[in-house]
């Protein structure tokens, strides 16, 4: 195939802990692999406001209109400072007939869950973005639905469907036998929960769902960030302490990959009631470990996760439901077991991240013929 040149357009840096960043990251990867060039071209975090004022940015135009590239990608979580920008940028690409626009949605800003004011003024700015659109790439169906949903004529574009992968680990996964005994050990049903400590993750609710739990029912263990919302953090620190769960709870921070897969293994169950996600690849790595699956049945984790079978999906915030599947786990270490080894059977289905780079490549040459 023939090698190209492509621009990529993000806020901060490829390295950032999310799985949208993660995806971003491994198509970077991917196509660096093919022989393609691949420019970042990274936009600062800022507050909401700020990024809307970039619209106005002359040097970021200029420089956008001046890439040397095939085609431009846009993360779709940089909307704010690309919905009226792109208009300008679409007229200078006109007139001189340079590179498409192709925009990688991982979940729009305006399907989760808050106020309705609030996701009405998101999804006209995100309506906006996405008008100026050649091709879209999605994570999920549930994406794709949630695009069309603010403007029909999106169904008509170009786009593609590419899963993430829950490859990140592929050397060091349990094997059958492993999983068994694992779910077989006596003792608390040991629980891990990944993700940034975000409101939208859903930890509270894990949380609450514990302390309904017997003492000796379950173990959690919490991965991830504790900087990005530190007022959320706090607040989960006082939520332990108020129900009585220390020493039920162990808070780990960020952990290295190799340092995750550990507990990965020593754990028996994922756990991460998200009030939405356009994904989650988190549920799709567990599984690989063979770890059933509790979510939530907003957003695509039911794409992943068929309820009973690989795991469980409640409604969000529902602590009471959730206590009640735990519980179900905790005692019947055969069904736990059982879903254990459909979980990692689920995550066999889906592809690589080779195979998603190269859907995605093959997607993005097709649109350049």
């Amino acid at each position: 195939m023939v090698q190209m040149r492509v621009g990529l357009v993000i806020y901060g840096s490829l390295d950032s802990l999310s799985g949208g960043f993660l995806y971003d990251r491994k198509l970077v990867e991917y196509l660096r692999s093919q022989g393609d060039r691949v420019e970042i071209l990274s936009q600062p975090w800022q507050g909401y406001p700020l990024r809307l004022a970039q619209n106005f940015s002359v040097s970021l135009l200029t420089r956008l209109a001046n890439l040397d590239v095939d085609c431009l990608l846009q993360d779709e979580l940089n909307h704010p400072s690309l919905f009226l920008l792109n208009r300008r940028l679409r007229q200078r690409l006109a007139a001189r007939r340079l590179y498409p626009l192709t925009s990688i949605v991982h979940h729009l800003r305006s399907s989760e869950q808050r106020p309705a004011w609030q996701n009405n003024l998101y999804a006209s700015v995100e309506r906006r973005y996405i008008q100026t659109i050649d091709s879209f790439v999605f994570n999920s169906e549930v994406t794709r639905k949630a695009v069309a949903s603010l403007d029909e004529n999106v169904q008509k574009a170009p786009h593609l469907i590419a899963y993430p992968a829950g490859s990140r680990f592929q050397g060091g996964l349990p094997d059958e036998d492993q999983i068994v005994r694992r779910a077989g050990l006596k003792g608390p049903l040991r629980i891990i929960f990944v993700g940034n400590l975000i409101p939208r993750k859903g930890l509270h609710t894990l949380l609450a769902a514990l302390a309904l739990l017997p003492p000796n029912a379950c173990r959690l263990e919490i991965v991830g960030s504790l900087a990005v919302e530190p007022a959320y953090t706090r607040q989960l620190q006082r939520q332990v302490q108020r129900l009585g769960l220390i020493d039920r709870v162990k808070f780990h921070g960020v952990l290295d990959d190799e340092a995750l897969a550990q507990c990965l293994l020593e754990a028996q169950v994922m756990a991460a009631p998200s009030t939405y996600e356009g994904f989650g690849i988190v549920y799709l790595e567990g599984m690989g470990f063979g770890l059933p699956a509790i979510a939530t049945m907003a957003g695509a984790a039911s794409e992943i996760i068929r309820n009973g079978m690989e795991g469980y999906l409640i409604s969000p915030g529902d602590a009471p439901a959730l206590a009640e599947r735990l519980q179900w786990l905790s005692t019947d270490r055969v069904r736990l077991a059982n879903m254990a080894l459909a979980a990692r059977l689920r995550f066999s289905a889906f592809p690589s991240w080779q195979e998603t780079g190269r859907a995605i490549r093959q997607f993005l040459q097709a649109q350049l013929e």
